[in-house]
């Protein structure tokens, strides 16, 4: 279904698109109310859903009672550090992993993959 953007509406995906932070929506909703002072949370909250059920956008995880958002949604692994809550995207060769091809040796299909490592970010260790 085509849907209309509106001023809010496009702002709210260009914010998620423009930045590799996988935001929360209250990141998003302090980002751009300056600019929209009549921006509502919940409003931000149901365009990200109406996102994620058209599948322009994924929720990596939760951190801190929070979903993280991500504009990429071509298949990636992340790191999320335990200690500040960053979620980093992680290179991936997109080789098929052990498992996956054990899965598909016994006939199953994998539509999606998700792989999540959770420990300490480089900069969370040196401190």
């Amino acid at each position: 279904m085509k849907r209309n953007f509106s001023s809010k509406r496009n702002a709210i995906y260009n914010t998620i698109l423009s930045t590799t932070t996988h935001p929360s929506a209250r990141w998003i909703y302090e980002q751009l109310k300056p600019d929209y002072p009549d921006l509502s949370l919940g409003t931000v909250y149901r365009n990200i859903s109406l996102f994620k059920n058209e599948g322009k956008v994924s929720v990596v995880c939760n951190v801190n009672g929070e979903e993280r958002i991500d504009g990429n949604t071509s298949p990636h692994t992340h790191f999320v550090c335990n200690c500040c809550g960053r979620v980093i995207d992680v290179a991936d060769d997109g080789s098929k992993s052990s498992e996956s091809l054990a899965l598909l040796n016994k006939g199953f299909t994998i539509d999606s993959k998700l792989v999540i490592y959770y420990g300490k970010c480089s900069d969370c260790c040196n401190n």
